[in-house]
């Protein structure tokens, strides 16, 4: 298997010089939802682009691999993120690989577990702050200035290069663009990302059938929605750690993505969030970190609101971003671990039905 780069060299900016960093990372499954489809009905095909099979369990990997091949090829003495989780896991990770040492600064208490013991299993020098995520990243970009470090988080040009992939993929599984792609919206630099690859492709591959590209919806959580809002939020909260984010870095990248496709921004509860993450679970067997259930919980209030705008008929995907082990404290909040029973067979059939 080969990674990201080399299988989509023509359409990434590296050249001979360019020494690639990797974890073989990309290639991530789409998977058919019947569960969704049901849900919402008009004989939709539902697919999810299940980005948390990535090395380190999220979609940052797509980019990671690339700025960190380019901070490499410009002579990187180190790299610097601000982050809510992924990125920092993610950032650690490839710097390991690359041989350079990560620095990661990220809101105190507020990031996931499983993603913070990564960032640190990976040897980054981590420094919580009390702050938020914006104050994060207006100190690392002090930091790139004084020290010399590259800055790789999503205002790093090449992590959208990387991450203009998914959309590729998705093409070459389906045979051609989904009519519609729901997907979470935190920094914002995913659905920044995959409409540029969307539309690249169109450009170079699609002179016959008028270019065609998806409608983009993104989903913020309703705590932390500046783009629905069209302000800063200043204080955003959500239970969705990843796009707990008040002031995205692509911001303009996604509202340009939501008006030339025709497409939509919306808020969706922690409530939503946490329903449609337990569906994604338990009915379609794929356990995503509740962020990642942004795009479903979207899907879900649109069919339930009546203003789903997308044709019958249609394909849809929904992003899925990371893995559900990066947050292991939703997983496990409000579970009752049941008592043991004696090592009896009538006691565990009497346990079975009970349940």
């Amino acid at each position: 298997m080969t990674g990201l780069i080399e299988r989509w060299r023509d359409w990434l900016p590296v050249s001979d010089a360019t020494p690639v960093v990797s974890l073989q990372e990309g290639s991530t499954p789409l998977i058919q939802a019947p569960g969704l489809e049901k849900e919402i009905g008009g004989n939709r095909r539902v697919f999810l682009k299940y980005d948390g099979a990535n090395p380190t369990a999220s979609f940052k990997d797509r980019g990671m691999t690339l700025a960190m091949s380019k901070a490499m090829e410009e002579g990187c003495r180190g790299v610097i993120c601000a982050s809510t989780g992924n990125t920092s896991a993610s950032a650690a990770a490839y710097a390991a690989r690359a041989g350079v040492p990560c620095y990661v600064v990220l809101p105190a208490g507020n990031v996931a577990t499983g993603k913070l013991a990564q960032a640190i299993a990976h040897g980054a020098v981590v420094v919580p702050i009390d702050g938020n995520f914006d104050d994060a990243l207006r100190m690392v970009r002090e930091a790139v200035a004084a020290k010399g470090l590259t800055l790789v988080n999503s205002v790093n040009p090449y992590r959208i290069e990387g991450q203009k992939t998914v959309a590729l993929e998705i093409i070459e599984e389906l045979g051609a663009p989904p009519d519609a792609h729901f997907l979470p919206v935190g920094n914002a630099g995913n659905i920044t990302a995959a409409w540029r690859g969307y539309c690249e492709w169109a450009q170079k591959c699609d002179q016959d059938n008028g270019s065609r590209r998806p409608q983009m919806f993104g989903f913020q959580a309703a705590g932390a929605a500046p783009i629905v809002h069209g302000h800063a939020v200043e204080k955003p909260e959500t239970i969705a750690t990843a796009i707990r984010i008040g002031n995205p870095a692509s911001w303009t990248g996604a509202t340009n993505a939501l008006a030339e496709s025709n497409g939509a921004i919306a808020a969706v509860t922690d409530d939503e969030i946490l329903a449609a993450y337990r569906h994604l679970a338990a009915r379609e067997g794929v356990f995503c970190e509740p962020a990642s259930a942004a795009s479903a919980a979207g899907l879900l209030q649109q069919a339930r609101n009546g203003t789903l705008a997308v044709k019958e008929g249609a394909t849809i995907v929904c992003t899925l971003t990371g893995h559900g082990l990066k947050d292991p404290d939703t997983a496990v909040a409000g579970v009752a671990i049941p008592d043991p029973i004696p090592v009896d067979l009538d006691t565990l059939l009497a346990r079975m039905e009970a349940e």
